[in-house]
């Protein structure tokens, strides 16, 4: 089948939670309705903002926002701390709807995915029909609205979902793809970010119907080796398939301090939580990683990273926090600089049930995973809260 052909065979649908956090909110609190909802840290913590509610985003208010300015937009807005936990119980219960039409649905975040239902229109009907009846099934038993689009390929679906937000619906056929796309700004083509729309604008390409009609080597004189897919993008065209349940890339924790921090013995102690909570996330979801990153921002706003790859991929807390130690204390060349922000991640991740080891391990190695299967088995029971890790354990 040639790439046209797969293009106009294809249905994908895209379904993208509106403001998803903040209606979860609303949902589980009703007297938040119509209110402007604000998830994140609080003005006086120096937190962000993790998702807005329609009535917020009328005053300015945006995700990765600084709660602080949040607040200087929308004085009056309701802020309230995240509860992942519930989030992530609304998130399971969407996704079980969608895995009701389609074992085929590749989840991009937490509060969006898509779905290839090529196949399920023998069971269920028409793509379009589909999109109606998960957009009608998230909200009859969920109690949340979701914007769907529905088209032959990802970005096409993505494209749609987004186009009438929120409570969107629309259906981009292969026939209607150049009507569609050609008056749209250029900056709806993914990888067109602020910098690259002011280069494409100054050159005269406005629409995303522009960027098709340009000569290709005047694009490409603009963004480089880009071009040759912005352009196949602009003609609608994308031959990636939804891959059902893609790997996490990385896990990683990270905080904002409501104070900057010069202190090292307080960095570290800020650190090794961090650590923690990285290390017992790779656990739980039983998988390892070969690279541990440090993600440090200074009072300025300046963001560095550094990252050591490790000889044997690890779950363990000891590792992990060894790592991380070792590029905040060695790596990072702080310099006595106050931090703002701190991070830590896991990368370059394995499925830890498919990874050869354990036939060469030190005493120290097989006992700190015994610590640690002995301190989740406790952290399971009693709680995060009341387990505690000393600080004087191997390192």
């Amino acid at each position: 089948m040639s790439f046209v052909e797969k293009q106009r065979a294809r249905a994908i649908i895209h379904v993208d939670m509106d403001a998803f956090y903040a209606s979860v909110e609303v949902m589980d609190n009703p007297s938040l309705a119509g209110k402007p909802v604000i998830v994140g840290g609080t003005p006086e913590t120096r937190g962000v903002v993790a998702a807005a509610s329609y009535e917020a985003r009328k005053f300015g208010v945006h995700s990765a926002m600084s709660s602080y300015r949040a607040h200087k937009l929308c004085p009056h807005g309701v802020f309230i701390l995240p509860r992942m936990s519930r989030y992530v119980e609304v998130s399971h219960d969407v996704r079980a709807i969608l895995d009701s039409f389609t074992p085929l649905v590749e989840p991009i975040s937490i509060d969006e995915a898509f779905l290839d239902v090529t196949a399920s229109r023998a069971l269920f009907g028409t793509a379009p029909e589909i999109g109606r009846a998960i957009k009608q099934r998230i909200r009859g038993e969920i109690g949340l609205v979701a914007s769907v689009g529905v088209a032959p390929n990802k970005f096409l679906a993505k494209l749609a979902s987004d186009l009438e937000k929120p409570d969107g619906f629309v259906v981009i056929t292969a026939e209607d793809v150049e009507a569609r796309l050609a008056p749209l700004p250029v900056s709806r083509l993914w990888g067109v970010g602020q910098k690259t729309e002011a280069t494409l604008t100054a050159a005269g390409i406005h629409t995303i119907g522009d960027v098709v009609r340009a000569e290709h080597a005047k694009l490409e004189g603009l963004v480089g080796s880009y071009a040759a897919h912005m352009q196949e993008l602009a003609r609608g065209l994308d031959d990636r398939d939804v891959v059902p349940d893609a790997e996490a890339k990385s896990i990683g924790a990270e905080n904002t301090f409501p104070r900057d921090i010069t202190d090292a013995a307080a960095l570290r102690a800020e650190l090794d939580l961090l650590s923690e909570r990285v290390a017992v996330r790779a656990r739980d979801e039983g998988v390892v990683g070969h690279t541990v990153n440090l993600k440090a921002r200074y009072a300025d706003f300046t963001t560095v990273t550094r990252a050591i790859t490790l000889p044997s991929p690890t779950s363990e807390s000891v590792a992990i926090r060894g790592a991380a130690r070792l590029l905040l204390e060695e790596r990072l060349d702080r310099n006595g600089r106050a931090l703002r922000l701190l991070g830590v991640s896991l990368s370059n991740l394995s499925r830890a049930d498919e990874v050869t080891g354990g036939l060469f391990d030190t005493p120290r190695a097989t006992r700190n995973r015994t610590l640690d299967g002995v301190m989740d088995a406790l952290r399971d029971r009693f709680g995060a809260g009341a387990v505690r890790r000393g600080a004087k354990r191997d390192s």
